[in-house]
């Protein structure tokens, strides 16, 4: 029919709330871990957000790589089945949130000693969790990203 728009499957929002959710622990380790590392040793901004960029991934992807085996994956397969549902995942979460820590007066030189570090860190990673839950349910619907794990029982965990 003449200007019927043609649909995909309807969201999964509660899956994409988990994977988002995950994504969101992963991240939180990596970042928090990576600012106080970074910080801590006197490094320049750049240099910290790459540290917690990076141990983002490693911790998201490691964290899925334990949930995916305990369903029965071997270890390459797992990890593999990971890294390609969370990457997209982690790296708009990972864009977001240094983003908005760029913008917040002190988000990126705060110190994990302050009120200021956690509160900056509470709000980029709030605002990050927003913006990566479409993104999220838009993979999901369209069979990526996170439904690509494989799921016991049919639920996502």
């Amino acid at each position: 029919m003449a200007g019927t728009a043609v649909r995909g499957p309807a969201p999964d929002w509660t899956a994409a709330r988990s994977a988002t959710l995950h994504c969101l622990l992963g991240c939180t380790i990596g970042e928090v871990t990576g600012m106080a590392i970074g910080q801590g040793a006197g490094w320049s901004p750049v240099a910290t957000i790459a540290l917690s960029v990076a141990l983002a991934f490693v911790a998201g992807i490691a964290l899925a790589t334990v949930r995916i085996a305990r369903l029965g994956l071997p270890w390459r397969r797992a990890v593999r089945v990971a890294a390609a549902a969370e990457v997209v995942s982690i790296s708009v979460m990972e864009l977001v949130d240094n983003l908005v820590l760029a913008v917040l007066p002190g988000g990126l030189t705060a110190g994990p000693t302050t009120a200021l570090f956690w509160g900056a860190m509470a709000v980029a990673l709030a605002v990050a969790f927003v913006v990566t839950l479409p993104v999220n349910a838009l993979l999901i619907a369209r069979g990526r990203g996170h439904a690509l794990v494989p799921h016991a029982g049919g639920h996502h965990t």
